[in-house]
């Protein structure tokens, strides 16, 4: 697989109500190598958040435009198979800034991104509906002039935010209508409530999940499309390190991952 236009479609393909895609979170090019070479692995994402904490900065575009599209352009390049970013609000203020950023990270081989619908603080407050959705236009519309047909996972971010149902689902369905391959809903933290946005979402729904959340059987069975795990891999990964930094300190035994070969 040669040309990002490739990856994309790829992408796209993996993405099946029933059989979701499960993208392991990635933040740089040793992590996305490992990840990548995991049995059963077909694409990547990264996190926005793991991102910009391994550059030591805040998540929420605490990273400027071109930190973010170097980071993006580590991850793409250290792998062959496709890569979506989590471009968090698309580091531009209105929409035809917008498919500006989104044409350079399509450039660095971005296979997909994230964009959100919050505007400041994350989750709250929300971009204006009508907004929100130009926005997403705006990413379709770059992506058609570069021919390449990139993924938008849509974030809605209303529920997380403290937000009513209702507009939540307004926002799902409009964002596809504008031309999102998937709405990525934050916020599903019960199975009541997947079931009711599949039933009111008229397209692919991607959750975010952790150790408190539905199962990933029960997550497949219901018919989501995509599970991600966001910061919390950054949060295994460094449990894992401390862990044995307390051990080795300590004079303990070896761990046996200290021999891992990668």
């Amino acid at each position: 697989m040669t040309t990002t236009a490739e990856k994309a479609e790829l992408l796209r393909s993996l993405h099946i109500p029933g059989d979701p895609l499960i993208v392991t979170n990635v933040w740089d090019a040793v992590t996305a190598r490992i990840v990548a070479d995991a049995p059963g692995v077909k694409a990547l994402a990264s996190a926005s958040h793991a991102v910009s904490f391994a550059h030591g900065v805040p998540d929420g575009e605490g990273l400027s435009v071109e930190q973010a599209l170097a980071a993006a352009k580590l991850i793409v390049d250290a792998v062959d198979i496709p890569v979506s970013i989590d471009f968090e609000k698309g580091y531009a203020s209105d929409a035809a800034a917008l498919e500006h950023t989104i044409a350079r990270l399509i450039g660095v081989g971005a296979a997909g991104l994230n964009i959100e619908d919050s505007i400041g603080a994350p989750k709250a407050p929300l971009f204006p509906v009508d907004v929100a959705t130009e926005r997403v236009a705006a990413v379709r519309s770059a992506s058609v002039t570069a021919g390449v047909p990139l993924v938008i996972n849509a974030r809605v971010d209303t529920l997380a935010g403290g937000g009513e149902w209702s507009d939540a689902i307004t926002r799902a369905n409009s964002y596809l209508d504008a031309g999102a391959d998937v709405v990525f809903v934050l916020g599903l933290g019960t199975e009541d409530l997947v079931k009711r946005a599949l039933d009111e979402i008229n397209g692919k729904v991607s959750v975010i999940s952790n150790p408190t959340s539905v199962p990933l059987r029960r997550l497949a069975e219901l018919g989501v499309s995509r599970v991600s795990f966001g910061p919390g891999v950054l949060g295994l990964t460094l449990a894992h390190l401390q862990a044995a930094a307390t051990q080795l300190t300590a004079l303990g035994e070896y761990p046996t991952e200290l021999g891992f070969e990668y």
